[in-house]
């Protein structure tokens, strides 16, 4: 049963959460500073999605294989590679240091 109450406790939330968002006013969405916020947050959340899912396992701070591929791909950025590549060269690069040391 608890699982149940969770359930609908987040469901509850995630509804506050919406209608709050619809509710604010469009004056305050035009203020200079939320729009700065509204253009970078996107990019600190997917920084921080992609820092836990490279150096974590669940509970541990790991540095293998997959730190190799985000820095490969952090130098093909700074070469101003397309982004297919960038991923490529990330993939590859994992992948490479997976079979050499699994």
């Amino acid at each position: 049963m608890n699982v149940w109450i969770a359930i609908a406790v987040t469901i509850v939330g995630c509804y506050a959460v919406k209608l709050a968002g619809l509710l604010v006013p469009a004056e305050a969405l035009e203020r200079p500073a939320v729009r700065q916020l509204a253009a970078l947050l996107p990019v600190a959340l997917l920084a921080a999605l992609t820092a836990q899912q490279t150096f974590s396992t669940g509970h541990e701070l790991v540095l293998d294989a997959r730190a190799a591929g985000l820095a490969a791909a952090g130098i093909a950025l700074l070469l101003r590679a397309p982004f297919l590549v960038v991923v490529g060269v990330a993939v590859a690069v994992t992948a490479g240091l997976r079979a050499l040391t699994g």
